[in-house]
């Protein structure tokens, strides 16, 4: 078992993973993690999820074209809510001209 790590949640609620751990996790830019809260609320497991079973022989564009109004339509009320949280800050900041978001 390796060392334990520590680090510091900032002010906006962001944090790190050490790179040795994400590097031994296999963690990569773009990966979607999920978070669970154990029973105790005193930890939280961080998991890698399998977007889909084939992604790497999928086609690279879809075969019909959607507009981003049906793309948001399709997804659930709690999808559609991230989704805007996100598209929201990535304009903020493109607005702002902060480096990142």
């Amino acid at each position: 078992m390796m060392s334990k790590m520590y680090r510091i949640l900032g002010k906006r609620g962001r944090i790190t993973i050490p790179y040795e751990i994400r590097q031994r996790v296999g963690f990569a830019y773009n990966d979607v993690l999920s978070f669970e809260e154990s029973e105790d609320g005193k930890a939280v497991l961080v998991k890698r999820e399998k977007v889909c079973d084939n992604c790497r022989s999928m086609p690279t564009a879809p075969s019909k074209e959607v507009t981003l109004y049906e793309f948001l339509n399709d997804l659930t009320a709690e999808e559609q809510l991230a989704a805007f949280k996100h598209l929201g800050r990535k304009f903020l900041f493109a607005e702002s001209g902060a480096v990142n978001g």
